[in-house]
């Protein structure tokens, strides 16, 4: 009778640490899609003029808004909206800034979504 019930409580510990272990991927995968960043450094960064800057943050919140939807999707799905959502913002940013800061900004959202683990 001990045996059995030894036998029960490993396998509930089992399935509880599995669990929170679950829940613990699926949050920190949710945090991967959060592309909040610190909007005056990434300005400097990119030398954005005062115009720039108030229109690059719009596209931004949208950008932001459209990644936080992605993460609630599942699967196939998620990947299709991150990519309508990266390629918009390209197509916008490209319309907001010139050559070298778009250079720059594309080559700063590949690491980031890299280091995400999104790309």
């Amino acid at each position: 009778m001990k045996r059995l019930f030894m036998v029960v409580v490993a396998m509930l510990s089992m399935t509880m640490t599995f669990a929170e272990n679950e829940n613990a991927a699926n949050l920190n995968n949710a945090e991967a899609y959060n592309m909040t960043v610190n909007m005056k450094k990434l300005g400097q960064a990119l030398n954005l003029s005062k115009d720039q800057m108030e229109s690059f943050c719009e596209v931004h919140k949208t950008f932001s808004a459209e990644m936080q939807f992605a993460a609630q999707a599942s699967g196939e799905e998620r990947q299709t909206m991150v990519n309508n959502a990266i390629k918009k913002d390209l197509a916008w940013m490209d319309y907001i800034l010139n050559n070298e800061q778009y250079r720059r900004y594309v080559m700063l959202l590949n690491v980031t979504l890299t280091n995400r683990g999104l790309k």
